[in-house]
């Protein structure tokens, strides 16, 4: 199914935020999702990030600081964000997939909804919740950070109301990845952005 554009008679995709703590799991949802997103004409958006390219996690493109600001400066960027010390960046790929029909799944900043959904007003969020025993378990075991500084960002993420954001669907990923999974896929249907599966 496909979203028009308001004021638009030609078809427009439908951008998808998922949102949520570091840990909760996005990379691992969306890649265990992709498989059915594909033959659903729906794409994840590649983030560039200013992180080292060794860093265990998502397939992102890494880049120096100075890089990331020429890209900002030349416009390249639909969605850009700082969170975390990083710098995050959506290019204008998205854009141009949503001005193709395809809707689009950004692996988005709990911080930067307002600003994502002033340039994108139709835009779906997602919060994927988890529990603080599983998030702390699973911020250890990336390895990316010292105990303190994961005691740090629980504590920050403690003070996040998901019950602040309007409009915001959410998602268990506390469990089987498998059931995150099919919870997504069951919103994403709900939500007219992919067909009914058999």
């Amino acid at each position: 199914m496909r979203h028009l554009a308001s004021g638009c008679a030609r078809e427009y995709g439908r951008l998808v935020l998922l949102v949520g703590p570091s840990g909760a799991g996005k990379d691992s949802l969306l890649e265990a999702a992709r498989p059915v997103l594909q033959t659903q004409e729906v794409e994840i958006a590649q983030r560039v990030i200013t992180r080292s390219a060794e860093a265990v996690g998502e397939q992102a493109v890494a880049v120096t600081e100075q890089q990331f600001d020429e890209m900002r400066q030349q416009n390249m960027f639909a969605l850009h964000w700082q969170a975390n010390g990083l710098q995050y960046g959506i290019t204008r790929q998205l854009d141009a997939w949503l001005e193709q029909g395809r809707s689009v799944v950004v692996n988005g900043s709990r911080g930067h909804l307002a600003q994502a959904r002033e340039r994108y007003p139709q835009a779906l969020v997602i919060y994927l919740e988890v529990s603080p025993q599983s998030l702390r378990e699973r911020l250890l075991a990336r390895g990316r950070e010292t105990p303190e500084a994961i005691e740090q960002r629980l504590a920050r993420s403690m003070m996040w109301r998901v019950e602040d954001i309007p409009d915001v669907r959410r998602l268990e990923n506390s469990g089987e990845l498998s059931q995150a999974v099919e919870g997504l896929l069951a919103l994403l249907q709900e939500e007219g952005i992919i067909e009914q599966r058999d």
